[in-house]
């Protein structure tokens, strides 16, 4: 069962999802809140799966909030202004329902959720090894209606694009749902880098750092400006040969 909190400050709205989220079998609604200020309380005793989020609410709104909490669970937002799709996206929301919301396309959005939460769940408890630095070295994604094993020693880069990332490999490359960020935290540290907000690279494919890019290969990927001393003294430093080692 995902657990789901509806956040919403219209009472009418936030019952209507609130029954949308009881006709669903796997969604269990364990609270509904009218404000960011309430959900915060609830959050601190009640831990959720999965957010239905409203946008423009009194006191602070859902993309104020959302830049705010740290590891937040998978969020869904809801509003009647489309212009807030882009920015919503870009702070890793999972989908976007625009009001009014039938619910063809509320099922839509929780289907979205149930395979999101079902491959986080199955790369948590299949890789606790990857966490520890251990012994796995593959795992398993879902790219359409494939399973594809992935090596951690064939990964050149990955590329986070939103709520999905691609995946760069010796073999080509693949497309999964899933969050940069919770990819990152499955692989070595020792073995990746993160060089940008958008990018993970395999430092042991690192063929050169020019500028402000990496190359592997054939492709150049970018480092940004708040990963770059952090490349150079993780990737480079201590194995850089100069005149003064040999002098």
């Amino acid at each position: 069962m995902i657990k789901s909190i509806v956040v919403d400050d219209e009472p009418l709205a936030r019952e209507g999802l609130a029954n949308y989220v009881k006709e669903v079998g796997f969604l269990q609604l364990v609270g509904t809140c009218e404000n960011p200020v309430e959900l915060t309380n609830l959050l601190s005793t009640q831990p959720a799966d999965l957010i239905f989020l409203d946008i423009q609410m009194p006191k602070m709104n859902g993309i104020d909030f959302l830049k705010t909490i740290q590891n937040p669970p998978m969020i869904i937002l809801t509003t009647a202004f489309p212009t807030y799709a882009l920015e919503g996206f870009q702070l890793n929301a999972l989908d976007y329902l625009l009001k009014p919301i039938t619910f063809d396309r509320f099922l839509k959005s929780a289907n979205k959720a149930k395979e999101y939460h079902r491959l986080v769940t199955s790369s948590n408890t299949s890789q606790p090894a990857a966490k520890a630095e251990a012994a796995e070295d593959y795992f398993f994604i879902k790219c359409g209606s494939k399973f594809e094993k992935i090596y951690f020693n064939d990964i050149l880069y990955v590329e986070g694009m939103q709520n999905y990332v691609t995946i760069y490999t010796k073999k080509g490359k693949y497309v999964t749902l899933l969050y940069l960020k919770n990819l990152e935290e499955n692989l070595n540290r020792q073995s990746f880098i993160r060089v940008h907000k958008s990018y993970i690279v395999s430092i042991d494919k690192i063929e050169g750092i020019e500028g402000n890019e990496v190359f592997i290969q054939t492709h150049r990927i970018p480092i940004s400006r708040n990963y770059r001393e952090q490349v150079i003294q993780q990737v480079v430093a201590n194995k850089l040969w100069d005149k003064i080692k040999f002098s």
